[in-house]
């Protein structure tokens, strides 16, 4: 089936998802939220919702490998947290893609706009949930806290990543920073080692769904690492609260387009 799809995909159709793609790896590098801009690219040269949003999350997983890399370092002595964490992760993320493409084509097509909506939302509010879990580490301090009580939290949260994904992160870090003690830096890094886990898990589970368009997938990767390298040598110059305001913006109109056309 997805054969079909890349021999109807043109030269123009492949550079837009490219451009889309390198877009994504940018924005996420800086502010998050590339979803919104990689998605309805694929959806815009003819990939039906679901193959899209599949081929969307292959496509992306390297760029979230890079960025949990880059944050190695906030990772060490949190390994008890990493065994307890990121096995939810996976398999949350594995039960959204089960959910996926169980769902049907019309259901995902009809929530389409509706969770566009809601990425734009939890990235709009990005910055109130971290200025928020930075206040709430300087009241508490650091310490010790039951971290079991983040598990369901942050299973229902990777669900939602394997399903759909934008904004998955602006959720990771709300759950994290209401349970556990920490400074926003090394939180930061669990959030994004949670975010590559549930990609990861989806996107392998999606290997074999027969969905991804695999032409359109390659050449979205290449972009994405681009966009992300570029990201990274950007990040001191452009700021986030402007390119998130960007992001939000467009996913808007974007999905104000999926209701009223």
């Amino acid at each position: 089936m997805t054969e079909l799809f890349t021999n109807s995909l043109s030269i123009l159709d492949f550079v837009t998802i490219a451009l889309a793609a390198l877009a994504a790896g940018l924005i996420n590098a800086i502010a998050g939220g590339g979803t919104l801009i990689s998605f309805p690219a694929l959806v815009a040269v003819g990939i039906p919702p679901v193959a899209a949003n599949v081929t969307n999350t292959v496509a992306l997983v390297p760029g979230y490998l890079g960025a949990t890399f880059a944050q190695m370092k906030d990772l060490k002595d949190q390994g008890r947290r990493l065994w307890l964490l990121l096995p939810t992760g996976a398999v949350g993320g594995i039960a959204g893609g089960v959910l996926l493409l169980n769902s049907g084509e019309k259901l995902f097509s009809d929530l389409v706009p509706y969770l566009i909506l809601l990425a734009s939302g939890l990235l709009a509010s990005q910055d109130v949930v971290r200025k928020w879990i930075k206040q709430r580490a300087e009241a508490t301090g650091s310490g010790a806290t039951n971290e079991a009580w983040t598990v369901l939290p942050i299973f229902l949260a990777a669900v939602y990543g394997g399903y759909f994904g934008a904004g998955l992160s602006v959720i990771i870090l709300a759950v994290l920073g209401l349970v556990i003690d920490e400074n926003l830096t090394r939180l930061n890094a669990i959030k994004q080692a949670l975010a590559f886990s549930v990609n990861i898990a989806a996107a392998t589970f999606f290997l074999f769904s027969g969905q991804v368009v695999w032409a359109a997938a390659a050449v979205m990767a290449v972009g994405a690492l681009l966009g992300g390298n570029l990201g990274g040598r950007l990040a001191g110059r452009v700021k986030p609260q402007v390119l998130r305001a960007t992001v939000v913006t467009i996913g808007v109109i974007v999905a104000l387009v999926y209701l009223f056309r």
